[in-house]
């Protein structure tokens, strides 16, 4: 094969290429909007009366997880704790659950 042959050979081979590229950038795009379409929230229906409604809870109001147990420490220390874990981590502080932040004394590190 000369290399005027092989240039045509690669030129098609890379035309090829980006036609199945451009088919499928195409199709995930359709698919994109299809879904997009199709998953958009639905308005509920109301409630008629006798029947109760599930309230949903913002991120802007306030809840809690659940209690947590301090051992041996402070308030102001442990909420330094939390809010270290926060930072570190990257999550929110509205999506961490602590259970219990508990004192280590460096006598009990000694023992183990």
């Amino acid at each position: 094969m000369s290399i005027y042959e092989s240039i045509l050979v690669a030129l098609f081979c890379m035309a090829v290429v980006f036609f199945v590229l451009g088919i499928l950038y195409f199709l995930i795009r359709i698919f994109s909007l299809v879904l997009g379409y199709v998953s958009k929230p639905q308005v509920a229906a109301p409630v008629a009366a006798g029947e109760s409604a599930v309230e949903v809870v913002s991120p802007q109001d306030d809840f809690s997880a659940g209690t947590l147990v301090l051992k041996d420490t402070d308030e102001q220390t442990a909420a330094m704790i939390m809010a270290i874990i926060s930072h570190e981590s990257g999550i929110p502080l509205s999506e961490l659950c602590f259970k219990s932040i508990r004192l280590i004394n460096k006598e009990s590190e000694a023992k183990a």
